[in-house]
This record gives C-alpha cells, sequence and structure tokens, in this order.
C-alpha cells in the first residue's frame, strides 16, 4: 500500500490527498487505485475482517491529484451524493497555464462532446447531438513573466469529461504537461491540482472545507509566489 495523506477522517468519511496517475477507481489497466488504497489503510488501522465498504462519491482524472472525499457509511454516500447533484458538493482545482490571461476574472461557457472511442472531449455547437453545456469561473492568481505561465484558480459548475483541460485549451491557455489538450511541457506532469472541497458533513450538516496544495517544486514552483 502507497503511503496514504489523510486530511481528515471519522466515523462517516475519510479526505485523502489523491496521488497524482493513480485512477480514482480500479479500471482496465488493473493499476492500484485510490478506492482500494483508502479501503486497505481501512482495513489495517481498525483491523477490519473481510470486505471493507467505502463509497465513491466523486472523481478526479488519473493524471490530476488533490483533495478527495469517500464514504464510510451507506448512509453517508448516499447524502454526499445528493450534494453533488444539488451542486452543494463543490471542488476548486489550481491550473498552470500557458501565456499571460488578460482578463483576470472570467467565466468560460461551452458546449462539449465526448468521443468515447478516443477518450477525448471536443467543443462544438450548441446544435451538435449529445453535446453538454459546460461552464466553469477563473481567476488569474499570479503570471510569471520569465515563463510565460499563469497560475489559474477554476470553479467549475459542470462536471464534464476533462472539462477543465478542454475548456482552458479552446480558450488559447492550455495546461502545462497536458498530453491530450496542451503545447507545452509534453512528456511533464499535468499543472492541475484540485486543492479545495467544500461539503456538507453528511450527518452533522457542518460546512466543511478542506485544502490540499501540492508540493511547489517543478512547475509548481510557481506557488512558492502564492
Amino acid at each position: 500500500m502507497k503511503n496514504l495523506k489523510v486530511i481528515f477522517e471519522d466515523n462517516h468519511i475519510i479526505v485523502v490527498e489523491k496521488t497524482p496517475n493513480i485512477p480514482s477507481q480500479s479500471d482496465k489497466t488493473g493499476d492500484e487505485d485510490m478506492l482500494t488504497i483508502v479501503k486497505q489503510y481501512i482495513k489495517e488501522k481498525y483491523n477490519k475482517p473481510g470486505n471493507v465498504y467505502l463509497g465513491l462519491v466523486h472523481r478526479l482524472d488519473r493524471p490530476v491529484g488533490g483533495v478527495m472525499v469517500f464514504a464510510k457509511t451507506s448512509k453517508a454516500a448516499s447524502r454526499l451524493s445528493e450534494q453533488v447533484r444539488k451542486k452543494i458538493f463543490e471542488k476548486k482545482y489550481l491550473a498552470v497555464v500557458d501565456g499571460k490571461i488578460n482578463n483576470k476574472k472570467g467565466t468560460l461557457e461551452d458546449y462539449l462532446y465526448k468521443d468515447e472511442r478516443n477518450n477525448i472531449s471536443k467543443v462544438v455547437s450548441k446544435e451538435k447531438r449529445n453535446s453538454k453545456l459546460a461552464k466553469l469561473d477563473y481567476e488569474v492568481l499570479i503570471y510569471n513573466e520569465v515563463k510565460n505561465l499563469s497560475l489559474v484558480e477554476i470553479n467549475l459548475h459542470t462536471g464534464r469529461h476533462h472539462q477543465i483541460r478542454v475548456q482552458l485549451s479552446n480558450f488559447g491557455h492550455s495546461i502545462f504537461g497536458d498530453q491530450k489538450y496542451g503545447t507545452r511541457g509534453q512528456g511533464k506532469q499535468i499543472a492541475l491540482w484540485a486543492y479545495e472541497l467544500t461539503i456538507e458533513h453528511p450527518i452533522t450538516k457542518e460546512k466543511m472545507v478542506f485544502k490540499d496544495l501540492p508540493e511547489p517544486v517543478g512547475t509548481w514552483c510557481i506557488l512558492k509566489n502564492f
């Protein structure tokens, strides 16, 4: 089992840092995944026999790191899933993108179509069949003139496939290290991180905000000025 960074844990939920390049749940690659890692952590910590229940409430793309919450009971899973549907559940991301963005704050609205065969999404016209509205807000936090890179905070309104990546690329400011939609940083780790998660506790209803930043190394050195 890999070293697991636990941000918060009680009897109902566990909040952890997802390591980049580990899938949120098992997939066809058969590689170790976060759901299995957290289950194993609970099994070992509490010496639980048999299968451990753990509810997957949301996902992060495989190359993306950051905050994830899992439900330790079926009741918590149901209530957190309801928060996702009602948009009470909020995720904010940090991204390092190519170039200088002229407007410090803005909203991107596009219609996206998911190409299942190639596992990519594309910006298309509203009229295209099976296209879905994608909306996000962005705010530029830092611009590094030497490297011509910007640190941007992203607040999602919708949760489409590869949404942040494809919308920023279409905007002309692709994420550094994005192997599918990017222009710069090929061969590098994608500079996209889920750094803030806001939920209501599924039992107490208390508003909870969890934050987690990547290590300020490599592309994320830009965080030293954050």
